[in-house]
C-alpha cells in the first residue's frame, strides 16, 4: 500500500507538472503513442507488414472519420519503435491529424523511415520510453495512450508490470496489440499464451483493452480497429 500511495503520488506530480508546461498547448482528442516491437523475432517480411499496417489504418477513411467525430476533430500521433532495454526510439514525432492529407503525410513519414532490428524484447522498455513521449507532448488532451504492439514476452529490462503500473498512475491507458506468431522466440515458446500474457501483464487504466493479430498478414486489419476504437473511445470487452 505504501509503495503504491507512493507511485500515484509520483505520478499526481508528473501530470501537474506536464499540465502546467502544456498550458497554452494546442488541443486534440488524444494524444496516441504507437509502440512497436521491431526486436529480431519480427523479420524483415513481417516488419514490412507491420508497418504497412499502421501506415495503411491511420490513413483509412473510417479511421479518419473517427478523428473528424471527436469532440476537437483532431488527435496526436507519435511513432516508436522499441527492441531490447538498451533500444527504444521517437521514429516520427508528434503530429497532429485532422484531416486525410495529414494522415496521408504521416503515412508517406513512415514509409521513408529508416528501421533497425535488435534482440531482446522490453517492453517495459518501450512502456518507459512512451511516457516520457507523452510528457514531452506539445499538445494537451484529456486522453492518453501507449498502443503497444510485439510478438513476444518481456524478457529484457525491469518487470513490465511495473512500467504499466507506473504510467497507469500518471493517468495513461495502455492497450495492447500481441501478434500471435507460430514460430518460438529464440526458441522458446511463451509461458502462456500471448493474448493472455498481454492482458495480464502489459494492459492497464481506464478502458484499457487488447485485439489480437492472429499473424502478420491480418496485422492491418487489427491495427486499424484498434485506432478507432481509442480514438473513439468506444466502449468493449476490456481486459479481463
Amino acid at each position: 500500500m505504501r509503495r503504491r500511495s507512493l507511485l500515484l503520488a509520483t505520478g499526481a506530480a508528473a501530470m501537474a507538472g506536464a499540465r502546467a508546461v502544456r498550458a497554452n498547448a494546442e488541443p486534440v482528442d488524444v494524444l496516441l503513442v504507437l509502440a512497436v516491437d521491431v526486436s529480431r523475432s519480427v523479420d524483415e517480411d513481417e516488419a514490412k507488414l507491420q508497418r504497412e499496417g499502421y501506415r495503411a489504418a491511420v490513413a483509412d477513411p473510417a479511421v479518419i472519420e473517427a478523428i473528424r467525430g471527436g469532440m476537437i476533430g483532431a488527435i496526436a500521433i507519435a511513432y516508436v519503435e522499441w527492441a531490447g532495454a538498451e533500444y527504444q526510439r521517437l521514429v516520427l514525432p508528434w503530429q497532429r491529424l485532422g484531416t486525410a492529407a495529414d494522415a496521408e503525410l504521416w503515412s508517406e513519414r513512415l514509409a521513408e523511415a529508416p528501421r533497425a532490428s535488435l534482440s531482446w524484447t522490453s517492453i517495459s522498455g518501450g512502456i518507459d520510453f512512451s511516457r516520457r513521449v507523452i510528457a514531452d507532448a506539445p499538445f494537451e488532451a484529456t486522453r492518453r495512450v501507449i498502443d503497444v504492439s510485439g510478438d513476444g514476452v518481456n524478457n529484457s529490462g525491469g518487470p513490465v508490470e511495473v512500467a504499466r503500473d507506473r504510467a497507469v498512475a500518471e493517468g495513461i491507458t495502455i492497450n495492447g496489440l500481441p501478434i500471435v506468431n507460430d514460430r518460438p522466440t529464440f526458441g522458446r515458446m511463451p509461458p502462456v499464451p500471448l493474448d493472455e500474457y498481454y492482458r495480464d501483464s502489459v494492459v492497464g487504466g481506464p478502458g484499457a483493452f487488447v485485439i489480437v493479430a492472429e499473424d502478420f498478414v491480418s496485422f492491418g486489419k487489427a491495427v486499424k480497429r484498434k485506432l478507432i476504437r481509442e480514438i473513439a473511445a468506444l466502449a468493449g470487452p476490456g481486459i479481463g
